[in-house]
């Protein structure tokens, strides 16, 4: 059965577009995909994103267990609120999930799972707590938290929408530094985001969501669908589980390098596989150079052997079509590949992602 958010009434008399996303019904758009994406770049918008899963890691043994649990190392996260972005591998190495990582206070941790990969994710973090717990003390409870739903805004105007909606939040919200959250009463806002924009994303009763909405709405923040998230996502050159990586590609591969780390002495799971299996292809941007669009799954070739286009869309703010591809490892920046489209070989040019960050091109 398809799942709605707590928003989806809301979504339907905004005049939205309702698709089937990953199990959930979502918003593709509410009339115009170009004009929401170009208001998060010039203005702000919103999104639901209350199909996303909050999961509250805590326990005396929730650090001893994330740090077992994702590549990344969650010693980082020294000081309340900060955020950590990783990933959950399995055995070989493959990605599980992408997933971010708040650390609230000793013992107390929020992670943030795709909505798709949700009760996959749930099952595989239980199974690894019951493997780990055999003969060993690990107090850990794990409680997903459907009882709250979380609105983004973003764009160069968001903080001071949401300030207008919410003054009460200001003044410890405000010196959020990228990657940061706080607790406000029953609003969590986090420094995060998945545009490439200033923002927030803002965690909050289930039932307290339609009034923000609301309210959001009446200040001027344009609702924002699934289409324009993508293509703001790529321009920011952002990964998309399911498409960008799977469970049957490294991180390694797949520009989540950063991601990882292999230097700490700590065990995670997927590392020894990491460490057997070296990178095998770069992550790259691609920039069309020729007339068409680029899309997932188009075959790419160079000089140096075949890649394939993992994401791709036209760029509004750059009026180009743009991809994300995995590539052979001696392809360079500035580099021009064809790429097959409808039996032609047509030609781009390599780039660094990301393409826009701050409403600004990167290329």
């Amino acid at each position: 059965m398809t799942q709605k958010t707590v928003l989806n009434e809301a979504h339907r008399r905004f005049g939205a577009k309702m698709v089937d996303f990953g199990g959930w019904d979502m918003p593709l758009h509410y009339g115009s995909q170009i004009d929401e994406h170009h208001a998060v770049r010039r203005d702000c918008g919103m999104f639901d994103v209350s199909h996303m899963c909050a999961v509250d890691v805590a326990g005396p043994g929730a650090k001893a267990f994330l740090l077992r649990l994702i590549a990344n190392n969650v010693d980082k996260l020294g000081l309340p609120g900060k955020a950590l972005y990783s990933a959950m591998l399995n055995e070989a190495g493959g990605v599980v999930d992408d997933l971010i990582v708040y650390y609230i206070a000793d013992g107390q941790y929020r992670i943030v799972i795709n909505a798709g990969t949700a009760e996959k994710d749930l099952a595989w973090m239980r199974e690894r707590l019951a493997e780990w717990q055999q003969g060993a003390a690990c107090e850990v409870a794990i409680v997903p938290r459907r009882d709250l739903a979380m609105i983004a805004v973003q764009g160069p105007q968001a903080r001071a929408r949401v300030w207008q909606v919410l003054p009460q939040t200001r003044a410890a919200s405000e010196p959020l530094k990228a990657f940061f959250a706080v607790t406000v009463g029953e609003y969590f806002i986090a420094s995060t985001g998945y545009t490439g924009e200033d923002g927030f994303e803002i965690t909050l009763p289930a039932s307290k969501a339609e009034g923000l909405w609301q309210a959001l709405f009446d200040a001027g923040v344009r609702p924002v669908g699934l289409g324009a998230r993508d293509t703001l996502r790529l321009e920011a050159g952002m990964n998309l589980y399911g498409q960008d990586m799977d469970e049957t590609v490294s991180p390694l591969d797949a520009g989540l390098a950063w991601t990882v780390d292999l230097v700490a002495p700590r065990d995670f799971v997927g590392k020894a596989a990491l460490l057997a299996k070296a990178q095998q292809k770069q992550f790259l941007g691609l920039v069309l150079e020729d007339r068409g669009v680029l899309r997932a799954h188009q075959k790419v070739s160079s000089a140096q052997g075949a890649g394939e286009i993992t994401s791709g869309s036209y760029a509004p703010t750059l009026q180009r079509s743009i991809a994300l591809a995995r590539l052979p490892l001696d392809v360079a920046i500035g580099d021009t590949v064809k790429v097959e489209i409808r039996d032609k070989q047509l030609s781009a040019r390599v780039v660094k992602p990301c393409f826009v960050r701050h409403g600004k091109a990167m290329i």
